[in-house]
């Protein structure tokens, strides 16, 4: 078999393993782990938690981190096209080649794990430990590393890094976390481990309780956006935002991300925090200035307000619950004029849909109901009868599949005779999923 085919056979039997088990338990990652040899010791680590902006903020650490000269190796979730976006090493996927090589090492082991078990080992524990031995074999010098689901019984939960990072905590994942903010808080705050220096985005009191708790009972340190660090201007430029950024040394001007909104700011501040604190800044220790802006300028965030095409602008963005929708939103307010826009909308159905509606409604003229590939999708059908509740019957359109979506939305967009194209845009959002299934169609 070619590279190719021999990749495919392995992402197959990844998918077959399935995502959840009944019990979160970290026995068997543990087990599987011990029996390679604990990869996940041989290098120091950024372990990344929190609702939203987990993603955005992991890439750009990396980013900043090969600036100052490092090896990096980032693991986050989900992808959009290819499982190897999980496993990156100095910011770029592994190889189909070298994906494969450490799964054939791995497999045995797994196999031998699931036979001592009730249930076999998941496809986010394999990802996990695929990504754990890579960065060994690499050999990296630093991972950055994105939990699944929560904290405390997330897979990755087994590095005990020494700089813990919280993005902002809101409601996702109930099913799984709890409630409550206060309840996902306390599953979150699990990455969090003796002596750990904990960087936290701002949390509204619900959620700052546990992780304070958390922080007391092993003895961390931790630092607060809005009393450690914290974005000091920002202002909108081609592109993106240039930013000043108060971090735990001193402050960082003139930095242009080429990220849009100001949750990207945050996470750009949350970010240069964390990567201060892995390389020993503070106390009036400044980072490098130009390095800083290096690497925040190399920084991407595919599928966050990525442009994808011109007149008319079509943007992805995978806003999936409330607190990540109100961020786009005000995104779009802020940094885009738009004499109309179409969104194209497709969830899944475990998601609080009527939130993310009721959201957007005030900024798009039109939506475009669809569903994505997901066998969680929520039926074009029952989407669009909670769209009509929000827009009215006259602004919901519907289409079968994501192609006629975006087809009927450029049509749309591009009906208002009076404006012109450069003017009008469409928004697909929704779901990672959904931003997945239109970047395929539209990214060249």
């Amino acid at each position: 078999m070619t590279d190719h085919e021999e990749f495919a056979k392995v992402d197959a039997e990844l998918n077959a393993r399935g995502f959840t088990r009944m019990v979160f338990d970290l026995g068997r990652i543990e087990e599987l782990l011990d029996l390679m040899g604990s990869p996940q010791r041989a290098y120091p680590s950024i372990h990344l938690t929190g609702t939203n902006g987990k993603t955005s903020t992991a890439r750009m650490i990396d980013s900043l981190l090969r600036a100052f000269g490092l090896h990096t190796g980032r693991y986050t979730s989900p992808h959009l096209e290819t499982i190897r976006e999980r496993i990156s090493l100095d910011g770029e996927p592994v190889s189909e080649a070298r994906f494969v090589a450490t799964y054939r090492e791995v497999e045995p082991l797994a196999e031998l794990v699931d036979q001592r078990g009730d249930e076999p080992l998941t496809y986010f524990d394999m990802t996990t430990a695929l990504a754990f031995a890579t960065f060994a074999d690499a050999p990296v010098d630093v991972a950055v590393v994105e939990v699944g689901l929560g904290g405390a019984e997330d897979a990755t939960n087994v590095i005990g890094a020494g700089v813990a990072v919280i993005t902002p905590i809101g409601l996702d994942h109930t099913e799984f976390l709890g409630d409550t903010i206060e309840d996902i808080a306390l599953a979150k705050s699990g990455i969090i481990h003796k002596g750990a220096t904990v960087i936290s985005a701002a949390q509204n009191e619900e959620a700052a309780r546990p992780l304070l708790e958390r922080v007391a009972e092993v003895g961390a340190t931790i630092a607060r956006e809005g009393a450690e660090f914290g974005v000091l201007r920002r202002a909108v430029a081609v592109g993106g935002q240039v930013l000043t950024i108060q971090g735990l040394g001193g402050v960082y001007d003139e930095i242009f991300i080429p990220l849009h909104g100001a949750h990207q700011a945050q996470n750009a501040a949350v970010a240069l925090a964390a990567v201060e604190a892995f390389l020993g800044a503070g106390e009036n220790r400044q980072l490098d200035i130009e390095a800083v802006r290096e690497g925040f300028a190399g920084a991407s965030s595919p599928g966050r307000l990525e442009r994808v095409r011109s007149a008319p602008t079509i943007l992805l963005d995978g806003a999936h619950n409330p607190h990540g929708m109100a961020a786009t939103v005000n995104a779009l307010q802020e940094e885009f004029a738009f004499s109309r826009l179409v969104a194209v909308v497709a969830v899944l159905g475990d998601k609080d849909v009527a939130g993310l509606l009721e959201l957007l409604e005030p900024v798009v003229d039109q939506v475009v109901v669809t569903r994505n590939t997901s066998p969680r999708a929520m039926p074009v059908g029952e989407l669009a009868e909670l769209a009509e509740e929000f827009f009215g019957a006259d602004r919901v359109e519907t289409a079968e599949d994501m192609p006629d979506a975006i087809e009927v939305a450029v049509a749309l967009a591009e009906s208002d005779t009076e404006a012109e194209l450069s003017g009008v845009g469409v928004l697909v959002t929704g779901s990672v999923v959904t931003v997945a299934d239109a970047r395929r169609l539209l990214k060249r």
